[in-house]
């Protein structure tokens, strides 16, 4: 087995909010109302990955977290 290093951008939602030019406590509140993808936890932190969630979900054109995670199986299952 190697060791890779796996480095992803993990985003808090000030960097969020600064993205989308919104306050950090309107993405928690998206968050809440299941409108933004689903942040990652890690330990008491809330982050939002980057890469695999908040630049797709951008592209796709916003859509709701449902809507978002369904979308991102058929990706995944090809």
């Amino acid at each position: 087995m190697s060791n890779l290093a796996v480095t992803e951008k993990l985003l808090t939602a000030k960097e969020v909010g600064q993205m989308l030019s919104l306050s950090k406590r309107q993405i928690f509140r998206l968050n809440s109302s299941g409108k933004i993808p689903a942040p990652v936890r890690i330990g008491g932190s809330v982050r939002w990955r980057l890469e695999r969630d908040i630049l797709p979900w951008l592209t796709m054109g916003c859509p709701d977290r449902r809507t978002f995670e369904a979308s991102q199986e058929v990706v995944d299952n090809g």
